[in-house]
């Protein structure tokens, strides 16, 4: 069985086919949100600590923590940020950066074993990131797109990851160390998009033997009620087989169905998981009672 494990300081995350699907929480991205980037580039990381708190509170068990602001520096925000996280959760990050100095920064400051987001496989990124996976220990994300762009055929898509796994086996990086990312494309523009995926996974899973991981809210791009999409989505997802996904867990519903994928996929035995998450604690006094009888039934 696959496992990619990423740590914290203190905690380790296993992201596997025969593990619960692990959460990574999307929140600390300022794209597309002008009030985080504004604090952000000013140094002000009070939402920054009220996203990561939140996010954890809701079950993500991994955090992807991004400072791609224009005009900003990217590299110290991003280091400071990772420290910030670090100090007041004890989850595992996922260091998101197209900025190759940015993501040596952060690795720099990380204490753990940090998921590296990400490659793809133009020759000039692959030359720049893996060797800084190795050099840190890293986990990486594996893109599926190249030179010429994101292809609508997802066995193109398999070809070009495959092509990652095999340059990564050059700087020594083993397969179960690379999570690939498929790419979901928006159902909305291409009707077998889903269809596709779950295809594309089960040849990732069975050929390559790779993790994976997606932003699985692009399914929904564009359409009314993309909450709802996105819940139907991941359990499906998880059902063929793909073994984590960058998403928002403050969505309504959304963890729920998760966790309930996951004893149905049969990785939350006994249904633990479930049960320690959502089982009602017995009313004040009746755990007592109960108890006082049993001793005068003896």
């Amino acid at each position: 069985m696959t496992r990619t494990v990423i740590s914290s300081a203190t905690k380790e995350v296993v992201i596997g086919f025969d593990q619960p699907f692990v959460m990574i929480g999307e929140r600390i991205n300022p794209t597309g949100r002008k009030l985080l980037a504004a604090q952000m580039k000013e140094g002000d990381y009070s939402l920054v600590e009220q996203d990561a708190l939140a996010q954890v509170a809701a079950g993500a068990q991994v955090l992807d923590v991004n400072a791609g602001i224009p005009l900003a520096d990217e590299p110290k925000i991003l280091a400071d940020v990772i420290q910030l996280v670090q100090s007041i959760t004890d989850v595992p990050l996922c260091i998101d950066s197209s900025i190759i100095n940015a993501l040596e920064a952060g690795l720099k400051v990380y204490k753990g074993r940090a998921l590296v987001n990400s490659t793809t496989a133009e020759d000039e990124v692959m030359e720049q990131v893996l060797p800084l996976v190795k050099k840190y220990g890293a986990a990486v994300v594996a893109i599926s797109n190249d030179e010429t762009g994101i292809s609508e055929d997802p066995d193109e898509r398999f070809e070009i990851a495959k092509r990652i796994v095999e340059r990564a086996a050059d700087h020594g990086i083993k397969p179960e160390d690379i999570v690939v990312d498929p790419l979901v494309m928006p159902i909305g523009a291409i009707s077998t998009a889903g269809r596709d995926v779950f295809h594309f996974i089960r040849r990732l899973r069975s050929e390559l033997k790779v993790n994976t991981t997606c932003g699985a809210s692009n399914i929904g791009f564009g359409l009314p009620n993309r909450h709802a999409i996105n819940n139907a989505f991941l359990p499906m997802l998880a059902s063929a087989g793909m073994t984590s996904a960058i998403l928002n867990p403050l969505h309504e519903g959304l963890v729920p169905a998760i966790k309930a994928a996951d004893m149905l996929n049969g990785v939350d035995p006994h249904c633990a998981n479930w049960i320690k998450t959502y089982r009602q604690p017995p009313a004040e006094g009746q755990g007592r009672q109960r108890g006082r009888r049993g001793r005068r039934s003896a």
